[in-house]
């Protein structure tokens, strides 16, 4: 799947959030996460995530009650935003699940552009990083007509891809999903329970038993 035309949809609200970790995250697939930028608003469909489930969970942040200054936003009611960075450069995008002081989270993983809009605005979000890196290195700069196949393959399917895609940065950390009026999620796509499939979380290993979870699910 790569691209839906969706039109907007109701936003969720917190009574979505405030639920088990593992609930939210399958009925997350195919609604549809609402970002706006400079570019103007950028609309993604969720196709892939991973559930993390609070201080049992050794694949997650705040296994054995670490809660820091970090990870913070997952002990804060449902709904609310855990941006953070990987390898000092790319921002990973949470939402937390269920009430205050309960550090569960689902991870977005992957979206497809909801619409045709969106899916200009996600290339030239995309194509602004690369050029950056093209500067710096005093290479030619690329443009929507021309740039690399891989780009336009692979838009947003990937945590730091889809971040950068629907120009989601560390600002947009911590932020009250249910409430804000430029970053929430909505009804999207009808998804039935056979077309979501489960399998390992990636990038775990450390993790133990926990790596072997089926605790990443997509369409």
């Amino acid at each position: 799947m790569t691209e839906v035309n969706l039109k907007p949809g109701k936003r969720l609200g917190r009574d979505f959030f405030t639920r088990d970790g593992i609930t939210v995250a399958k009925e997350l697939l195919g609604k549809v996460l609402v970002h706006e930028t400079a570019m103007g608003i950028v609309r993604g469909m969720i196709t892939e995530v991973e559930s993390y489930m609070g201080e049992s969970d050794k694949g997650s942040h705040t296994y054995g009650g670490k809660r820091t200054e970090r990870t913070e936003p997952m002990y804060h009611v449902g709904g609310t935003s855990y941006v953070y960075l990987i390898y000092g450069m790319y921002s990973c995008m949470n939402i937390a699940a269920m009430t205050d002081g309960i550090p569960q989270a689902v991870l977005l993983r992957s979206v497809v552009p909801a619409d045709g809009d969106s899916k200009k605005r996600m290339l030239s979000l995309r194509l602004a990083e690369l050029n950056r890196k093209q500067e710096k290195k005093g290479k030619a700069l690329y443009s929507p007509e021309h740039c690399p196949a891989s780009l336009k393959k692979h838009l947003s399917d990937g945590p730091g891809k889809m971040c950068i895609a629907m120009g989601i940065t560390r600002a947009d950390n911590d932020v009250d999903m249910a409430e804000s009026a430029v970053f929430y999620v909505t009804e999207g796509l009808g998804v039935k329970k056979e077309q979501v499939h489960a399998g390992k979380r990636i990038g775990i290993d450390y993790a133990e038993e926990a790596a072997d979870y089926l605790w990443r699910f997509f369409i």
